[in-house]
C-alpha cells in the first residue's frame, strides 16, 4: 500500500472516530469506488480496524451481474473476508428503475444486517457522486433540501449507513486499485446518456474550464446542508412550542403555526406527514404547496394517507381511514401501520390488529369518552377476532388489552435534527 493510500485509510478511519464499530459491513458492487473502499478498509482492518463483512446486491438486471458478484466474492475469499450476495428480483418494469433499485438495495442490506446483528454498513459514494447529484437536482429545480449534500451517515431501522469517501475523488481511489493490481468493473450504463447521472458527469467535464469543479460543487452542497440543518433546528424549536401528540395524531396550535415562516412551516408539515404515514419520501412541489396553504387557511385536506382537519384553535393531522381500512396483522408480534403493536393482552389464536372503522365504533359506544375525534378514531387499531372486536384500548375500551405506539415523541424530535 502506497503512502498516499495509507493517508486515505486514515482519513476513512476518521469518519468513524472516536468509536469505530467492532464489525463493519461493506457494500461492494465491483465498481471502482466500492472496490477501493474495500481495499482501504482492509488496510485499516490489518492495522487494528473493524472486522469486515462484505455484501453485494445483484439486481438481476444485467447478465454480467452474477459474475461480478462472484468476482467480489473471490477477492474477499483471498483476504479472508466473509462475503454474501443478496438478490433482487422484484422489478416489474414499472416506475423509475434507478430509484426502485436503489431503495431495494438499501432495504435488502438493512434486512441482511439485522439478521446477522450488524449495526453499520459502509458504502462507496465519493465527491464525484456528490457533485453529480447536485447537478441532477439543480436541473430539476430543487431547493435547499434537494441541493444539500449527501449525508455522511444515516440510520435505516437499526442499521447505520456510512459514506466515508465523500471527501475523496474517484480518480484517487482508482489509483489505489492500480497500485494493488485490482481490476474494477465498468458498468455499461455509465456510458448510456439515457441516464441523468451520465449526462451530469459529462456536464461536469464541460464545466471544469469555467471553474465549476467537482470540489466546488461538493462544497456548495455541504453549505446547503448547513442551511438545511439550521432550518430544521428552527422546526424543532417551533414543534416543541406548538405541537402535541394525542392518540397517534399530531396537533398544532393554529396561532403558533400561523406565525411560522413558510420554509419552517413546510418542513414541519412534511415531517408530520412522514411520521404518520411512514412513507420513504415526503410530498414536495405543488402537492405540498396546496397542503401548506390549506393549513394556513385552516381548511381540511388529505395527502399521503393523512388527513388534515381544523378547529378555531388547532390543526390536527391524523391517519386517513381509507389508507388503513384493509390492513390486518397478527395481534401477537405484529406491527400495525408501522406505528402500533399490542403491548399486553391474552395469547389468543387468530386475534388481529385492524382499524376500528364504523363497525368498531358501534361495538364500543362509549368511545367518545376517550376524547379522540371521530375521524381519528376510525383509523385507530383495535384487536379483532374475525368480525368480533375484542378490545379498543386507544378509545377507552381496553377489555384486557393494551396497544402502544412503537415510536415516541423523543424519536420525532430526534428525526427532525437528523436532517
Amino acid at each position: 500500500m502506497t503512502q498516499g493510500a495509507t493517508a486515505l485509510w486514515h482519513q476513512i478511519a476518521g469518519h468513524f472516530h472516536p468509536t469505530p464499530p467492532r464489525r463493519l459491513g461493506v457494500a461492494v458492487s465491483g465498481g471502482s469506488d466500492s472496490l477501493a473502499l474495500l481495499a482501504l478498509l482492509d488496510e485499516w482492518r490489518e492495522n487494528g480496524g473493524p472486522e469486515l463483512i462484505v455484501v453485494t446486491v445483484d439486481h438481476g438486471l444485467r447478465s454480467e451481474a452474477a459474475n461480478e458478484a462472484a468476482e467480489v466474492a473471490r477477492i474477499c475469499a483471498a483476504r479472508g473476508i466473509p462475503h454474501e450476495t443478496l438478490k433482487w428480483r422484484d422489478w416489474d418494469g414499472q416506475g423509475n428503475l434507478p430509484d426502485r433499485a436503489r431503495r431495494a438495495r438499501y432495504r435488502l442490506m438493512a434486512d441482511w444486517a439485522g439478521d446477522i446483528g450488524l449495526g453499520d454498513i459502509a458504502i462507496g459514494h465519493t465527491a464525484d457522486d456528490q457533485a453529480e447529484t447536485f447537478l441532477m437536482r439543480l436541473a430539476r429545480g430543487a431547493g435547499v433540501d434537494g441541493l444539500s449534500a449527501m449525508r455522511a451517515r444515516w440510520q435505516q431501522g437499526d442499521v447505520w449507513f456510512h459514506r466515508p469517501l465523500l471527501g475523496l475523488r474517484r480518480e484517487a481511489l482508482r489509483e489505489v486499485l492500480r497500485a494493488r493490481g485490482l481490476a474494477w468493473v465498468e458498468d455499461p450504463t455509465n456510458d448510456d446518456a439515457a441516464y441523468a447521472r451520465v449526462r451530469a458527469r459529462a456536464a461536469l467535464t464541460a464545466l471544469d474550464p469555467l471553474g465549476i469543479t467537482v470540489e466546488g460543487l461538493a462544497d456548495v452542497a455541504r453549505k446547503m446542508a448547513d442551511v438545511r440543518a439550521t432550518l430544521y433546528g428552527y422546526v424543532s424549536d417551533a414543534a416543541k412550542e406548538i405541537l402535541r401528540f394525542e392518540a397517534g395524531d399530531l396537533v398544532l396550535a393554529r396561532a403558533g403555526f400561523a406565525a411560522l415562516r413558510p420554509e419552517v412551516a413546510r418542513r414541519l408539515l412534511q415531517s408530520m406527514l412522514g411520521w404518520i404515514s411512514g412513507a420513504e419520501y415526503v410530498p414536495r412541489g405543488r402537492a405540498m404547496d396546496g397542503f401548506l396553504a390549506a393549513a394556513y387557511a385552516g381548511q381540511g385536506m388529505t395527502l399521503q394517507g393523512c388527513m388534515l382537519s381544523a378547529t378555531d384553535c388547532e390543526l390536527r393531522l391524523s391517519r386517513e381511514y381509507n389508507a388503513v381500512a384493509g390492513l390486518r396483522v397478527p395481534a401477537q408480534g405484529g406491527v400495525w401501520d408501522g406505528r402500533w403493536r399490542v403491548d399486553q393482552g391474552p395469547d389468543m389464536a387468530g386475534a388481529e390488529l385492524a382499524a376500528l372503522g364504523e363497525a368498531g365504533l358501534r361495538a364500543c359506544p362509549d368511545w367518545r369518552l376517550g376524547g379522540v375525534p371521530r375521524a381519528s378514531a376510525l383509523a385507530l387499531p383495535g384487536v379483532w377476532l374475525g368480525d368480533e372486536l375484542l378490545g379498543a384500548p386507544l378509545v377507552g375500551w381496553a377489555n384486557g388489552w393494551s396497544i402502544k405506539a412503537i415510536r415516541g415523541e423523543e424519536e420525532f424530535f430526534k428525526t427532525l435534527l437528523s436532517h
